[in-house]
């Protein structure tokens, strides 16, 4: 994986360069609406450290970064709504994964029926 680029639209966001629509902001981690959502409530929570993965981020971030983040996760998962119904968390890396901004994020997911996670691999 890459550098991390700092030009990327995470950290525009997070210097206030573009504006979101803000679920949960703490001194580790925010999280917003995706712009483009996949479901009813879909919610990116990204660390506010620059790292690229989530490989780059449990190998360098330390103990309270990973908590918040953690904790984050959980925190705007009840506060929208979805503890009972459920959610999908969802963390892509790299090429392969389709991974579209460098700069480590999960999805929140939920609302509807989500169907499978991943679609049958191609032969």
């Amino acid at each position: 994986m890459a550098t991390y680029d700092d030009q990327n639209i995470f950290a525009k966001i997070l210097r206030g360069e573009i504006p979101n629509d803000t679920i949960f902001e703490d001194e580790h981690v925010l999280a917003f609406r995706d712009i483009n959502p996949q479901a009813p409530t879909h919610v990116l929570v990204i660390p506010k450290g620059a790292y690229v993965s989530f490989d780059d981020f449990s190998e360098k971030a330390g103990d309270a970064e990973i908590a918040a983040f953690v904790r984050a996760v959980g925190h705007v998962a009840r506060k929208m709504g979805l503890k009972d119904s459920g959610y999908r968390v969802l963390a892509n890396h790299g090429r392969d994964s389709n991974q579209e901004v460098p700069h480590f994020h999960v999805h929140i997911a939920g609302g509807q029926q989500l169907g499978p996670l991943l679609a049958k691999p191609r032969s």
